[in-house]
Formats: structure tokens, sequence, C-alpha cells
């Protein structure tokens, strides 16, 4: 069901100006300790003057700030009944088609209808505990946006038994991406350290110091308009490290993000793309965890999972092939 929320108010003045502002808050509101002030305005829930801000180290300003504060939750998701595209199933584990729109565990914003709930629901109780409460189960993730393949452990000893293998890469995982334009050459690895990006911290960044090595292997399977300008393509996306948004940013790096990426597609595809985009009514990133291989850690089966393009990401590649 939908939280509540809390709404507090103060007005700074010339006289506070210069100050931290997440130093001068947490003084204003006594009710709130600095740290949960900071994470506060870290999720965009400060604003001034109606502006979000989400950098608590920033100088205040004068002017009417406003803090949203959302209502305490459950620490334990519940069971619910959302129906679930089950491709395999077995006493330690469960493999499903995520399809977008669903987040794979409670977050800010995503408290309720997610793969965890699903999952509590449809195992009666039966997930591995390794990943805490908010999270049982859970040993990899999707965005909440992006479709296809994951699995999730239905005990302990195949949560830790995954968990090696995605933490020793032995995981064969392909996603399909239709991109702005095609990336140059058709066929390359993207080697780079990933982390937060030190301006947006909902942002991930290819860093030149810190972050974690990111390893993506893509290849260019099909191109839509001018061969000489493709207007877009489909490319697939193998990855040797799974870091958060890695194939989002690292298509981005070579000016060809995924179509629809409300984050890291900063500038518009080309007009009959546009314009195919907004007719379909297609508004997340055009990416599809297509395919996900492992090595079952309690039988030692050899196990491998491939789903088709969702519809809408059918749509919108047959919509391309007749630019």
């Amino acid at each position: 069901m939908p939280q509540t929320e809390a709404r507090l108010e103060v007005a700074l003045t010339a006289d506070d100006a210069g100050e931290r502002l997440d130093k001068i808050l947490a003084a204003r509101f006594e009710s709130l300790s600095r740290a949960r002030l900071q994470a506060l305005i870290a999720d965009g829930r400060l604003s001034l003057d109606g502006r979000a801000l989400t950098d608590g180290s920033q100088k205040a300003r004068p002017g009417l700030y406003q803090l949203q504060i959302p209502e305490p939750i459950a620490a334990e998701p519940s069971p619910e009944d959302i129906p679930l595209s089950i491709l395999y199933e077995d006493a330690h584990l469960i493999v499903v088609d995520k399809p977008p729109g669903m987040a794979a565990h409670p977050a800010p914003g995503n408290y309720t209808g997610t793969l965890v709930h699903a999952l509590l629901h449809h195992c009666r109780g039966s997930l591995s505990g390794v990943g805490g409460v908010a999270r049982p189960g859970i040993v990899h993730r999707l965005d909440k946006e992006t479709s296809g393949v994951m699995v999730a452990a239905k005990t302990d000893a195949a949560h830790q038994g995954l968990s090696a293998l995605f933490s020793t890469h032995d995981i064969d995982r392909l996603y399909i991406a239709l991109t702005r334009g095609a990336p140059h050459p058709d066929r390359a690895t993207i080697q780079t350290q990933l982390g937060r990006s030190p301006h947006d911290r909902k942002k991930m960044a290819i860093l030149k110091s810190g972050g974690r090595e990111a390893i993506t292997h893509y290849r260019v399977e099909d191109v839509f308009g001018p061969a000489d300008k493709p207007l877009a393509a489909r490319v697939a996306c193998r990855l040797e490290t799974g870091r958060t948004h890695q194939i989002r940013v690292h298509l981005a790096s070579r000016s060809t993000p995924c179509l629809g990426d409300p984050v890291y597609g900063a500038s518009q595809p080309a007009a009959a793309v546009k314009v195919l985009i907004e007719s379909l009514g297609f508004s997340r990133q055009a990416l599809h965890a297509a395919v996900l291989g492992f090595v079952h850690p309690i039988t030692g089966e050899t196990l491998r999972f491939e789903t088709p393009l969702p519809a809408d990401m059918a749509g919108l590649e047959a919509g391309l092939k007749a630019l």
C-alpha cells in the first residue's frame, strides 16, 4: 500500500547563509539525527523553494526548505501474490524472467510489488536468509526497468554457492540492448573503473581512480537506418563483471546509450527514432538480460536459460527495422 509522508519546513535567512546545509538543518530539525537527515537529502527529499536538493554539504542559502519524511515501513517484506514467469525451480533455487517495472527487492520508492515480495509468496518461506530480511534469496539484481533472467536462492547453501560463482565471474550473462546509433567498432571490450559519480550519487560513472573494475564485451548484431550513419542498433553485451549500471554506463561512454534510458541517455535520438519511441509509449532503458548460465551449486548440473525480448522491446525493434 502507498506510504504516507510527513513534511517539515524551515525558513533560513541571510544570516544563516554560508553554513553547511546539513549542519544547520540538523540543528533546526531536532527530531532527526544528522545521519538520517543526510540520507533523506541524498534521496532527493529536501527542496528549496520547490527545487530538489541532493547535496547536504553545500552552503545554505536563504529560502523556504521543505523536507519530506516517509512513513516508517515494516522491517520485513510481506508475501504478495504476484504472478511470476518461472523458468526453472528445484529445492535449492528458482530462475525467473523478471518483467520490466519490477524492482528486485525493497528500496526507497519500491516498498511493495518487488520480486522479493513475489518470491516470499511463491516459495512459502523457503528462501535463503543470507541476503538479510530485505533481500531474502536475492543473489544478484537487475535494475527495476531492465527485464530478463534472474536466479534466487531457496537455501543458504545455494545462496553461498551462487554468490561464489558471481564473485569469480563463473556466470554466463548476455544482455541485449537497443542503442542510440551504433557503437564503433562493431565489436570490442570496454574495460574501466566504475563507481559512484562524484557529481550525482544516484548515478554511476567511469572513474580515473578508485571504483571497481568493470569489463563488458559487446558485439553489434544489427543496425537500423543508413549503414554509414545508423540511427540505432541491436547490441549483444556479455558481462565479465557485474557492476551497478555497468552496461548502461559503458554504452553511454561510446555515445550510444540504451534507447529510453532516463539516466544515461543525455541527448535525444534521431527524430525518426524519437517519434517511434513516443508512438509506442516506450519509457524505459531498452535493455534485456537474455541469457543466464551457470553450474548448479548443489547438483553440479550445467544450466542455461535464454528468454526472448519482452513485448515492449520486441515492438521497438520491429519499429526500428521499418525505419
